[in-house]
């Protein structure tokens, strides 16, 4: 297999911008060798710029799906950014008896980890009440792990003990090593594949949603586009979340910054 050159690698970097709004920095072309290495040998091609044509050509929608899954997948872990969790645990215990149901968006859902996250918070604050969350993701492959709920057990290695035991499962045998989320959890978390580049699949409105560590990737104008959909899926007085990196200033006016990286829609 050949190396990628310079004019292959802008091909991706033009590739996933178009695909997916992600700014992909000249440093990743490690990345793009690494994660698309195999899928030339899968199809007999001897170099990136053939593969490039390959998904180019419109008579493979799949294998750009496949593409798109292995450049945009990103690490999570339960839990992460700790002060998210606790500022949900405060608003959904404001939000316990109202008719309704809590609804969450964890917006850029990778592999499932922070929408179940999420739902072992309003499992333990709202117990009997009625709650949703919906985790959305551009990566097909990533959301039928997430579907799945099985992960090593050195992934959940920021779940209290008490929420293992509560609503998790030790595996055995050939599963040893890893845990499965609850069945009863699995069932209040609804993953769907979406594009935050595009028009966005009907979700309806959210209490809160969390857009975390995505937006790094891309560009101002990206930015301004991807938040404004998002923004029209949040009620009147919801919440949207970010990543600790990451700010919504200059970015839009509809929101006020409430902590670091928590913003309130105007009511």
């Amino acid at each position: 297999m050949k190396p990628i050159t310079d004019a292959e690698f802008a091909q991706f970097q033009r590739f996933i911008f178009d695909s997916a709004g992600i700014s992909m920095a000249d440093a990743k072309k490690a990345l793009v060798t690494g994660r698309l290495s195999k899928r030339l040998m899968l199809h007999g091609l001897d170099s990136f710029g053939a593969y490039f044509n390959l998904l180019a050509s419109g008579r493979h929608p799949d294998e750009v799906q496949m593409a798109v899954d292995l450049l945009t997948t990103n690490e999570t872990y339960f839990f992460r950014e700790s002060k998210h969790f606790d500022f949900l645990r405060a608003q959904a215990l404001s939000a316990r008896g109202r008719p309704q149901p809590y609804r969450l968006w964890s917006a850029a859902s990778s592999s499932g980890e922070e929408a179940y996250s999420m739902a072992m918070v309003l499992a333990d604050v709202m117990p009997g009440q009625a709650w949703e969350i919906v985790g959305t993701d551009i990566s097909t492959r990533v959301l039928e792990g997430a579907r799945r709920g099985l992960y090593t057990l050195e992934r959940g290695r920021h779940i209290s003990k008490d929420y293992l035991q509560r609503f998790c499962r030790k595996g055995t045998d050939e599963y040893t090593g890893h845990f499965l989320v609850n069945r009863e959890l699995r069932n209040r978390v609804t993953f769907v594949h979406a594009n935050l580049n595009a028009p966005l699949p009907q979700l309806g409105q959210f209490d809160m949603v969390w857009l975390r560590n995505v937006m790094i990737y891309f560009n101002q104008d990206t930015k301004r586009d991807v938040v404004a959909r998002v923004l029209a899926a949040i009620r009147p007085g919801g919440y949207f979340c970010v990543g600790h990196s990451e700010s919504l200033n200059d970015i839009t006016n509809a929101v006020r910054q409430i902590a670091p990286s928590i913003y309130q829609k105007a009511v």
